[in-house]
């Protein structure tokens, strides 16, 4: 059967395609029992960040939590987490994802390059084979919840990760300014049209509030969060504020340390 013209929105699609893609099976040694993809329609939003405040809310719920870094020319969650000197271990089979210092699993493409400012020249079906091998040749050891922080954009990697994994669902990453509520749309409309349900939005940077008199100001102008939840069904909604705090305990590799409730509830909700 030809997909000449297919939309990849397999809901509304009454026919079989020939190349149907099939969920790509975990090794014998792994065991994860939810995926969770974060995404965002355009970069700079902190979509790194909102993976990595997820992972450590999880593992303080009491779960083993992994992080898989899908975002393979654009790594960030090493150096969060501290461990972007350390090398993952191969025996030529599998590969062995760093444990954080809070026992986190994560495998980032940075984690097995020579140095971690090597740049990764690969053409978009090459990154999107080095995602589906993260999951298939990794052994992640007995996993509750399993972050993967996806690149931006609706490219190769999302599909793959959306065709081929076992994704429970997705977190919209984004914030407030009107440009970036447009761009979120667009993967927004991505996951229903793969039929991935949404969790919920995180909109980053969505406010400063002042420590001299407490006032909330919009730097960025004012929230697009609810609007855009309201628009498509969405449940969860939570706001992170800009906060050099933050910013301090991920540049330092200390993100398992930060302290704030922005994101608790959220974690909940999207836990059940």
């Amino acid at each position: 059967m030809s997909t000449d013209g297919c939309t990849h929105d397999c809901s509304t699609c009454s026919q079989k395609c020939e190349n149907e893609i099939q969920k790509s099976k975990l090794n014998q040694l792994s065991k994860v029992d939810n995926v969770i993809a974060v995404i965002s329609g355009k970069g700079g939003v902190g979509k790194s960040l909102v993976s990595s405040l997820l992972a450590v809310n999880f593992q303080r719920l009491g779960q083993n939590v992994a992080i898989m870094d899908a975002d393979i020319t654009g790594p960030s969650i090493p150096k969060m987490f501290g461990i972007a000197s350390k090398r993952a271990d191969t025996d030529g089979t599998y590969i062995y994802p760093v444990k954080s210092k809070m026992g986190l699993q994560i495998l980032s493409i940075n984690n097995l390059l020579e140095n971690e400012t090597d740049p990764v020249l690969w053409r978009g079906p090459v990154i999107a084979g080095a995602v589906s091998q993260f999951w298939t040749d990794a052994i992640w050891n007995n996993v509750g919840t399993m972050i993967i922080d996806m690149p931006p954009g609706t490219g190769d990697v999302p599909l793959t990760v959306f065709q081929q994994l076992p994704v429970k669902g997705v977190v919209v990453v984004t914030s407030p300014q009107d440009l970036v509520s447009m761009v979120v749309e667009k993967a927004v409309n991505m996951a229903k049209m793969m039929n991935i349900p949404i969790l919920g939005i995180v909109e980053n940077m969505s406010y400063f509030e002042c420590p001299d008199n407490g006032k909330k100001y919009d730097i960025f102008g004012k929230s697009q969060a609810e609007a855009v939840a309201k628009k498509f069904g969405i449940k969860n909604v939570a706001r992170i504020p800009i906060t050099p705090d933050l910013a301090k305990v991920a540049d330092k590799g200390l993100i398992e340390l930060y302290e704030g409730e922005w994101l608790d509830e959220f974690t909940k909700a999207i836990e059940k």
